[in-house]
């Protein structure tokens, strides 16, 4: 049988050689000494604003960083970053007495998922407003001090799908051996990008190994939250770390969240006819017969095989 393996724990020859950005960049505030040793670490990063569609990344993002009880390590809030009459920063009450004041920045944090053999390094913060080459230079001089192998940046955008069907995951991998591995296809869009489509270009041409992915989010129902586009970014960071990653009560708020919103478009006839027109062209595309003509039975053994070891000892992995 032809086993499919991880292209990120397979080594790195196909992005380009890693540079040092130790001695490129300052980091007054994180000194050598006070850096923690992770075990092959991988990171795992989500920008609010643009590249957040209902917040379905950043949801996903708190969501390990409570999971897994991830420490802190530091917050980018640098005034060279942010306008702070663009991203303003929120007083909040400590105790329902004292106030305060939380400035718009990125939070990094670490942790150590049970089960796994390597450490995580959430970054999770508001998409800077300036000096992006910079801020992304930044990033990677943390990931270049903690030894990281790896990068996932998530995210989430306004597409034309039904709320009632499985959310599209697209994305882009740094070779085409990481993009057949997860699946994913080869992307036509041209364009403006965020924060995070800059990093990911960072990461390859430092030669870090760097994949998004990006959940498609029903443009009628854009407001926050949409917990269903967060547990189809959670499932693909599952297939990163090949480990079952808790999901807790989201599949729940998922079921939920899609009835509440079918009850609300089902009230209107213009928009209940339109999302069964999305439906119907959704439908279509899929060609069964196409589909099932295409399976390659040695990468869906494998495939299945990671699901087991995922699920662990009950499961028979």
């Amino acid at each position: 049988m032809i086993r499919l393996s991880n292209p990120f724990s397979a080594g790195r020859d196909s992005p380009p050689p890693r540079r040092a950005y130790a001695d490129t960049v300052t980091l007054s505030d994180m000194a050598q000494n006070s850096l923690p040793v992770l075990r092959d670490p991988i990171v795992v990063a989500a920008f609010e604003g643009w590249n957040d569609a209902g917040d379905a990344a950043s949801a996903a993002l708190e969501h390990l960083d409570t999971t897994w009880q991830a420490t802190p390590l530091m917050t980018i809030d640098d005034e060279d970053y942010y306008d702070y009459q663009v991203n303003r920063p929120v007083v909040r009450l400590v105790d329902g007495v004292t106030r305060e004041l939380e400035w718009p920045g990125m939070h990094i944090s670490y942790c150590s998922p049970p089960g796994s053999q390597r450490d995580v390094v959430l970054m999770h913060g508001a998409e800077p407003n300036m000096r992006w080459r910079t801020f992304c230079n930044r990033l990677l001089a943390i990931a270049d001090r903690l030894d990281v192998s790896t990068v996932v940046i998530l995210g989430a955008l306004l597409a034309d799908t039904p709320h009632t069907r499985p959310v599209p995951v697209s994305g882009t991998a740094y070779s085409p051996e990481a993009a057949k591995f997860f699946g994913l296809e080869e992307t036509r869009y041209e364009g403006p990008t965020g924060i995070a489509g800059v990093f990911q270009d960072a990461c390859v041409n430092a030669g870090i190994p760097a994949v998004a992915f990006w959940a498609a989010v029903p443009h009628y129902v854009s407001q926050p939250p949409n917990p269903k586009a967060t547990v189809a970014l959670l499932q693909r960071v599952e297939d990163v770390l090949d480990m079952e990653v808790p999901l807790g009560d989201l599949p729940e708020q998922a079921e939920e969240w899609e009835q509440a919103v079918t009850e609300m478009t089902t009230e209107d006839e213009e928009i209940a006819e339109y999302v069964q027109s999305l439906e119907e062209r959704g439908d279509a595309e899929v060609d069964t017969t196409e589909m099932l003509s295409k399976i390659d039975g040695d990468a869906l053994a494998a495939e299945f095989e990671r699901y087991l070891r995922r699920r662990g000892p009950r499961f028979g992995g």
